[in-house]
């Protein structure tokens, strides 16, 4: 079925390729296009904050269009919990980037629309763009954007995202392919420039409903978690049957900026607010009788604290932000400096079962607390050119957190020191669900310590090569631990590590690897594979007699094995486990990707050797990672 579906859909292609040619063919000598990536450019606010008012052509290559990583925000590498959508941490360590109050639940940052790296457009004509991702096994992925300039100064854009999956696990005959994942996402875009070019303002909204059901994973009962492939695949065991997450956020985000004295000195203006609700519900608590003391204790959760039979908590974080700040850019040097105020706060609300004498009711038990935090910061860099750097940098938050960096660079080479010391979230300080209940007033600012060396260049014409080495030193490192709950050590958490980007071209054959060590020996309370290989070898060139341009092969990703974090619903967290040894297993895709004119798409087979390595692979512990699933791909842009 699947062969017969990939034979008519590449045939497709091919008489649709035939026929643009054609047509192209039919069409008068003297008809030009007059509209298309050449005339639909792209900028960001940061490039112009900092002097640069570069627009970029619209993107139309297919490198990596059938990869899973680029279908998102984040194109990092993540653990998630097996489907597309899913609640998902970075694989390898990231440098903390917020200091400050934060609401400390990222399970869905990477599907969410990030306010502050929005792509503005400029447009001589109506630009759309449509992306269409559908997997065998109910993997989709939709976008549509649409931009236009309504003057020539004034632009404006909106885009929806659909994000939808089918779980694997625990999915009744009745009901086959249930849904796991109902996501939604919405960016509303615009830019304006005045016409003496001494005012710039940037805006936008961006909008996130994301539903996971919750269903905790495959429950083994007796037997090894390998034992799932047993037996039939959706009807085995799980932990949860009536249990959900549901987050809503939204952003709004404004950046004025006005000349003074050209590019020299400006003054500009940034507002933020943002809301975050998260509401985590269990409508049927499973409990299980105790035949010594005739009670009854939960089947998955380890304690009930409000009511013992439904969970219905509810998590509310606001944050409004203003920053003024002063920039100026010359040939030689940039500089800003800016204060910065937050307010944030913070509210839980949990359904409380109360019983009197008489009856019993249920209550809605609340409780909040909220912040105001000042910050000043700046940044001064020298530069040459493209060929050399100097960049220091810092932000403090007054009586409290910070983060400072400085930063060489010369002809490919880059060294870069960097402390930041930041309080614990608002999550890791205080919790109130029906499950957990913590106060960790007592938690003190954590300091992470960063250096970095790295180079990128070219070798020859033909290969690309990024190289980089990290050491990290984080002092008073928080966790979630194996009971799902955070702590703070007392000592040190040391990292050391490398990644090396490589790209080699023989002719129209393409060998591409990405391979990042890390050690942990100095850091058992961090959980990140020793060994990540992410290959792709393939040809790229025209196929089907010069019918379309495209690139054929297969890519690899294989971490080696480590305890990874399991996962906490209640919390949205990822926490420490010591029971269970995630295996070194490598994931083999086939692909092919094409370019036809203003279509670009993909066919791919993922995880083909699903099942004959190992009887099992598991995203995170209790969680089976994708089947073998035949998925394909669209982007399509109009240009007029």
């Amino acid at each position: 079925m699947i062969r017969k579906l990939l034979a008519g859909f590449i045939l497709t292609l091919v008489l649709m390729a035939g026929t643009q040619a054609a047509y192209a063919q039919i069409i008068d000598d003297s008809t030009k296009v007059l509209y298309g990536p050449r005339t639909t450019l792209q900028l960001y606010e940061r490039d112009v904050l900092e002097g640069s008012y570069r627009e970029q052509r619209v993107d139309t290559a297919i490198h990596n269009l059938h990869n899973e990583r680029y279908w998102f925000q984040d194109t990092s590498f993540y653990q998630t919990l097996g489907n597309n959508g899913s609640a998902a941490k970075p694989l390898l360590f990231h440098l903390p980037v917020q200091i400050g109050a934060r609401s400390g639940r990222y399970a869905f940052n990477r599907y969410a629309y990030d306010p502050h790296r929005i792509n503005y457009f400029d447009t001589r004509s109506p630009y759309t763009h449509l992306h269409y991702v559908q997997g065998q096994r109910g993997e989709q992925v939709f976008e549509a954007q649409h931009a236009r300039n309504i003057t020539e100064r004034w632009n404006v854009g909106i885009a929806y995202k659909l994000l939808a999956a089918n779980r694997q696990i625990g999915a009744s005959r009745t009901l086959r392919g249930d849904r796991l994942i109902d996501g939604q996402a919405v960016k509303f875009y615009t830019h304006y420039r005045s016409k003496n070019d001494r005012y710039d303002l940037f805006a936008n909204f961006t909008h996130l409903n994301h539903e996971q059901v919750e269903f905790g994973g495959f429950n083994p009962l007796e037997g090894a978690q390998d034992s799932i492939f047993k037996s039939d695949f959706e009807t085995v065991s799980i932990f949860l049957n009536q249990a959900s997450s549901q987050e809503f956020r939204n952003n709004i985000h404004a950046l004025q900026i006005f000349k003074l004295v050209d590019e020299d000195l400006k003054l500009y203006h940034a507002f933020d607010t943002r809301r975050q609700r998260v509401r985590y519900q269990d409508t049927g608590i499973q409990r299980i009788p105790d035949s010594e003391d005739n009670t009854t204790t939960p089947f998955f959760y380890d304690r009930t604290l409000f009511h013992p039979n439904i969970t219905d908590d509810r998590s509310f974080y606001r944050e409004v932000q203003n920053e003024f700040g002063v920039t100026g850019n010359s040939k030689y040097s940039f500089f800003r400096g800016y204060l910065k105020y937050r307010n944030a706060l913070q509210e839980y609300d949990v359904l409380e079962f109360v019983k009197n004498e008489n009856d019993s009711t249920t209550l809605r038990k609340q409780e909040q607390f909220s912040i105001n935090q000042l910050f000043v910061g700046g940044q001064l860099r020298m530069h040459y050119e493209n060929k050399a750097m100097l960049q220091v940098d810092g932000e403090f938050q007054m009586t409290n957190d910070y983060k400072v960096s400085g930063l060489i660079y010369f002809e490919g080479l880059q060294f870069m020191l960097s402390r930041v010391l930041r309080s614990p979230s608002f999550t890791e300080q205080r919790m109130m669900s029906n499950h957990f209940n913590w106060d960790n007033s007592n938690f003190q600012s954590s300091v992470t310590d960063y250096i970095q060396a790295s180079y990128v260049g070219k070798l020859g014409g033909r290969q690309y090569l990024k190289l980089k080495g990290y050491y990290t030193n984080i002092k008073r490192y928080i966790f979630f631990n194996e009971q799902a709950l955070p702590q703070q050590l007392t000592g040190n958490q040391r990292l050391l590590g490398a990644q090396l980007e490589h790209r080699i071209r023989f002719g129209a054959i393409h060998f591409d690897n990405t391979i990042a060590y890390t050690n942990t020996d100095e850091a058992e309370y961090m959980r990140i594979p020793e060994w990540l290989v992410n290959s792709k070898l393939y040809f790229q060139g025209s196929l089907f007699k010069e019918a379309l341009f495209g690139q054929l092969g297969l890519e690899l990703t294989m971490p080696t094995a480590y305890r990874a974090d399991a996962y906490m619903p209640v919390t949205q967290q990822f926490h420490l486990q010591n029971g269970f040894m995630q295996p070194t297993y490598p994931v083999v895709d086939v692909f092919l990707n094409a370019d036809i004119k203003t279509l670009n798409l993909f066919l791919k087979m993922a995880h083909v050797n699903d099942g004959l390595i190992t009887p099992a692979y598991w995203a995170t512990p209790r969680y089976p990672s994708m089947r073998r699933s035949f998925i394909f791909g669209i982007k399509w842009m109009f240009f007029d």
